[in-house]
């Protein structure tokens, strides 16, 4: 709440209905917003910093399509350092100031043999290999139920517009499962192969955690990854963290449209 005070003294009357997290490569979306106001994640009490190059570390506030967006230019990981309970931090502050639906977006390495680097993927569903939950502790029964129900995390109805837009568009997209693992470390190629025959299509080191507290407080949730590079051991590629900015550089005005069409739908 102290966090929440502070933005609110920053924004004033602006009310937010649609929450944006642009992940790996993907804040030059926020760019785009017609910019009411900009809170870098350094001056919120409370809030941790972005330590990962690629995420600019901004709370961006702004009008989409007449929507009001609030925007996280960059997100908190896990492997940075922070507990789970402050990288989730935004998303309870968000909920707090208003937002109703949370799309969510990430670069994640491709494990369907059908993705390339560059391609879309619609989350259809996800698995947690992180070996923890935002969720656990006590429970604050004014912020959601204790056993919250994630048989249909990611909204259909969402999930069904953002194909509609990317078919208008005349984009690539697939549908599939995300993989969430801690990073920092690039997957093994055996590891990559168990994901694949546990029923994971990518693979990303963010997003479930935001998703779980989301889905705790009854937010409505889609999310969008970019697919930046085969996995390990799919490619005779060596994986790095500059092939994934740069695949994202690529397909940026591709998925800035999708993201901005979508918006506009919801």
């Amino acid at each position: 709440m102290e966090a929440v005070q502070f933005i609110q003294s920053k924004i004033e009357n602006f009310i937010p209905e649609i929450g944006l997290i642009l992940g790996s490569g993907l804040g030059f979306f926020a760019d785009q917003i017609d910019k009411q106001a900009v809170v870098p994640y350094n001056q919120i009490p409370t809030f941790p910093e972005s330590t990962v190059e690629g995420h600019k570390g901004n709370l961006v506030f702004g009008t989409v399509h007449n929507k009001n967006i609030l925007c996280m230019q960059g997100r908190f990981h896990y492997y940075e350092g922070y507990s789970i309970e402050q990288v989730t931090k935004p998303i309870r502050t968000m909920h707090q100031l208003g937002i109703k639906t949370l799309i969510l977006t990430n670069a994640a390495g491709g494990i369907n043999d059908q993705f390339e680097p560059g391609d879309l993927m619609v989350i259809k569903d996800h698995i947690n290999m992180m070996g923890t939950n935002p969720l656990i502790g006590s429970n604050d029964n004014n912020l959601g139920p204790r056993f919250p129900d994630m048989s249909t995390a990611y909204n259909k109805d969402i999930r069904q517009q953002a194909r509609d837009t990317a078919s208008k568009l005349n984009l690539k997209i697939h549908e599939g499962v995300y993989l969430a693992a801690t990073g920092p470390s690039y997957e093994t190629p055996a590891e990559i192969q168990f994901y694949k025959a546990i029923g994971a299509d990518a693979v990303g080191m963010s997003t479930v955690p935001e998703v779980l507290v989301a889905r705790h407080a009854g937010i409505r949730v889609g999310a969008i990854s970019c697919i930046t590079n085969k996995a390990a051991g799919l490619s005779d590629k060596p994986l790095s963290h500059e092939e994934v900015t740069q695949t994202a550089n690529k397909v940026k005005e591709h998925f800035a449209g999708l993201i901005s069409e979508l918006i506009a739908k919801i």
